[in-house]
């Protein structure tokens, strides 16, 4: 059976569901959109972390499975890298200019057992391999999810807040 192995950042984007425990940026704006508190937890809004929009994953993803041969069988970092990094309190400044909201953020600086203040994905195996990259930047990604949200908030938000 052949496999590869693409290990993401934090994924994002439209039709990618997020959770405070998995993609952190999708959760962050939904939070802003219907208005619900946050909290800052261990590094007090500075944990800085890399995006990928799912849409660009899928199109590696299919220029994998067309050519399986060449990837089988390796593993391969990726992400948004440095240029589509941010910090939690950079992502809250962005999340209130696009939905034009301000939520409560309390804070814990209380860090978590492993959790890591930075985490940007190095792509650089899977870029010296293919001419793929990342097409969508951070507030590219955050102003489709809103759009997404916002067309869907009815059914959307008992699924982001269990």
């Amino acid at each position: 059976m052949r496999a590869v192995i693409d290990r993401c950042g934090v994924l994002a984007g439209p039709w990618q569901m997020g959770r405070a425990d998995q993609g952190i940026f999708t959760y962050w704006l939904a939070a802003h959109h219907y208005q619900r508190a946050l909290k800052y937890i261990g590094y007090a809004g500075y944990q800085v972390r890399d995006l990928l929009d799912a849409r660009d994953l899928a199109e590696l993803v299919f220029e994998q499975a067309a050519d399986g041969d060449r990837w089988d069988a390796a593993p391969y970092q990726v992400g948004g890298g440095a240029a589509r990094s941010m910090s939690l309190l950079e992502a809250t400044a962005l999340c209130q200019k696009i939905t034009g909201h301000e939520v409560s953020i309390s804070v814990d600086n209380t860090p978590r057992p492993m959790d890591i203040p930075w985490y940007v994905t190095d792509s650089a195996r899977l870029f010296a391999k293919t001419n793929w990259r990342p097409r969508r930047g951070a507030e590219q990604i955050l102003a489709d999810t809103h759009q997404w949200i916002a067309r869907h908030a009815a059914r959307l938000e008992d699924k982001f807040f269990l």
